[in-house]
C-alpha cells in the first residue's frame, strides 16, 4: 500500500507541476499559431507588436541615447505600441519602439535591443 500511495503522490506532483508551467502572464501566452510568444515576432490583432528582446534595455524618454532613462526592460518578449525615428543605434538603423516599460513608465527602446528581422517591424504604425 505504501508503494501505491507512493506512485500516486509523485503522478500528483508531476502533474500539478505541468499545470503551473502553463499558467503564465499575457506576455507569455501562446499565440494562435502553436508558437510560444519568445519565439513569435510580429503584429497581434491588438496591433501592438510582440517580440523577444535584450533583457536589461533600457527605455529612454526621447528616440536619444542622451535623453533621460525612464526605466529597463527586463523580462522577455514585449510588446510595443508603436515605433519612431531617432539616433542611429548599433542595429545599422534609427528605429525606436515605444513600450510601457517594467517599472510602468512609457519609453523609447532602440530597435537594436527588439529581436525584429526587419525594421521597422511590418503592420506596426508609426508615431
Amino acid at each position: 500500500m505504501y508503494a501505491g500511495r507512493k506512485i500516486a503522490l509523485g503522478i500528483a506532483t508531476v502533474a500539478l507541476a505541468a499545470g503551473a508551467a502553463t499558467v503564465t502572464g499575457p506576455a507569455q501566452a501562446t499565440p494562435a499559431t502553436g508558437k510560444s510568444a519568445a519565439a513569435e515576432c510580429g503584429v497581434r490583432a491588438d496591433g501592438k507588436l510582440w517580440c523577444g528582446n535584450r533583457v536589461g534595455a533600457k527605455g529612454y524618454e526621447h528616440r536619444r541615447y542622451n535623453s533621460a532613462v525612464r526605466g529597463p526592460l527586463n523580462t522577455s518578449p514585449s510588446w510595443f505600441q508603436c515605433w519612431g525615428r531617432g539616433d542611429q543605434h548599433a542595429g545599422g538603423n534609427n528605429v525606436w519602439y515605444w513600450t510601457q516599460l517594467d517599472n510602468g513608465q512609457w519609453g523609447n527602446v532602440a530597435a537594436v535591443d527588439v529581436h525584429t528581422s526587419v525594421d521597422p517591424a511590418p503592420g506596426l504604425r508609426e508615431c
